[in-house]
């Protein structure tokens, strides 16, 4: 397999340092989360449903943003942030993505990324991103933001944008926005999903785990690695999942509703635990799905693949929520007991979660 530095392509002026892998002709299902490849496979095969998103671009307000950035972010070019411009064009190099889809640096100190646009996709990235990320994590980012854009998913996140806005100018209509918020909520639902795909990517461009953590640590605490750990912070992780008994299964579920994105420590864990599998090994020796296979992807095996997925992940689940539905799908027989003992019982309350809603600020990138 071709490394980035083959100097054989004419964009390649301006790469990195260090050899990375590139998988030529690669289908955005080889890192594509179960849940969110079966949603993106069926999709796909809806006849017209580009079409029909295309003619709603009218009416979102993708035009405005483009309009909003050009005039008031800087572009990245080899004029403009030459070092992003680089890993940018590294990044689709890697993945194959044959255009290099436009990229802009706004003034945000809360790090952050995203990938947005209906007709083309355009990547964004806060100053407060780019002064926090060293250039290894940086890389992943990007990666990350072009994996968004091979898989489609710019589409989406920019109705989820144009929906979650149209939610609160109908919020005084009676049903209207108890509608669109049930829609919101399932878009956040994939898109949490879609995140964990784009992880994935990054770690296919960056092809450095340790730099993968490390941006997701930073983005979580700041720029104080040197008062931090990874073992320690995917401990969090564990212990987020398995901690506390029903009441906290049911704070978490309230707590990730409004949010675009999992948890920093859970997307930290995710990607550790894929970057284990045989499949990212597979696809780093060069065998992975291709683009040109994707039309005759079968829409039934995908959301066999997504609900095995995630019947194995019930299975496997030390949350407590989790481990009643296992009990109660093999039979449990002290049902009264069980639920007892998950509420915490008699103990009292003290030491429960806290449930002040002091809002839920999105992870970046």
């Amino acid at each position: 397999m071709p490394d980035v530095n083959d100097g054989n392509d004419d964009q390649r002026e301006h790469v990195p340092s260090r050899q990375r892998r590139r998988f030529e002709g690669i289908s955005s299902r080889a890192y594509e989360h179960p849940a969110d490849r079966s949603a993106l496979v069926a999709l796909r095969k809806l006849s017209g449903f580009d079409t029909v998103f295309k003619a709603l671009s009218g009416l979102l307000p993708e035009r405005s943003l483009r309009l909003l950035f050009l005039s008031d972010s800087v572009r990245v070019s080899d004029d403009q942030f030459a070092h992003l411009n680089d890993m940018l064009r590294d990044a689709c190099y890697i993945l194959d993505l044959e255009k290099v889809p436009p990229m802009y640096v706004t003034q945000d100190p809360q790090p952050n990324a995203m990938c947005i646009g209906l007709d083309e996709p355009i990547i964004v990235v806060t100053t407060g991103l780019v002064e926090l990320l060293d250039e290894e994590e940086m890389q992943a980012v990007i990666g990350h933001e072009v994996g968004h854009a091979l898989s489609g998913h710019s589409v989406y996140r920019t109705i989820l944008l144009f929906l979650t806005s149209l939610a609160l100018r109908v919020a005084w209509i009676p049903l209207g926005n108890f509608a669109i918020m049930a829609i919101v909520t399932a878009l956040r639902e994939w898109f949490r999903k879609s995140e964990l795909s784009a992880d994935r990517a990054g770690l296919l461009v960056g092809q450095d785990l340790k730099a993968s953590m490390r941006g997701l640590m930073k983005i979580a605490g700041g720029n104080h690695l040197h008062e931090m750990n990874v073992d320690a912070f995917l401990k969090q992780a564990e212990e987020y999942e398995a901690g506390g008994d029903l009441r906290d299964s049911v704070l978490k579920i309230l707590n990730v509703m409004p949010r675009t994105h999992p948890f920093t420590t859970v997307r930290a864990a995710e990607l550790k635990k894929w970057a284990a599998t045989r499949d990212y090994q597979r696809i780093m020796d060069g065998h992975y799905p291709r683009r040109s296979e994707d039309k005759d992807t079968s829409v039934t095996d995908s959301f066999r693949q997504s609900a095995s997925h995630y019947a194995d992940n019930v299975r496997s689940s030390k949350d407590p929520l989790m481990k009643l539905v296992t009990d109660i799908a093999g039979g449990a027989g002290d049902l009264g007991g069980k639920l007892r003992g998950k509420f915490g019982g008699g103990s009292g309350g003290s030491g429960g979660a806290n449930t002040g809603n002091h809002g839920t600020p999105e992870d970046g990138a």
